[in-house]
């Protein structure tokens, strides 16, 4: 992670999802399709890792989930084995969060307010 906005390094932030075996297949093609994903990591209930996804920007912004079939067959494989599985996201930050909105609009009208 880093806080330099103007590194090509972006900020990444985690959160976990406890699914279905039944269901991995669906919630992981979904996840993909989202964009912002830029890894999968799917754990036994225990906490082993069972399979790390890298996402690239290039294949989920072209659609290309096409590239993804044989993973998507291998997690089909995994969630018959297991019952519940815990999937953690790694998402990108995106590069405005609504704080960061809100401060710069109160800045401006600040600064609106000084020169009158």
């Amino acid at each position: 992670m880093t806080d330099n906005p103007n590194n090509d390094q972006k900020r990444t932030f985690s959160e976990e999802l406890e699914v279905a075996g039944n269901q991995l297949v669906e919630r992981v093609r979904e996840l993909i399709e989202e964009g912002n994903v830029r890894r999968l990591i799917i754990r036994n209930p225990e906490g082993r890792t069972l399979i790390e996804i890298p996402l690239t920007i290039g294949v989920v912004a072209g659609g290309a989930l096409l590239v993804f079939y044989p993973v998507l067959a291998g997690l089909a494989a995994i969630g018959g084995l297991v019952a519940r599985v815990r999937i953690e996201v790694v998402r990108e930050e995106p590069d405005a969060t609504v704080q960061d909105v809100k401060e710069t609009v109160r800045d401006v009208r600040d600064e609106l307010s000084d020169g009158q």
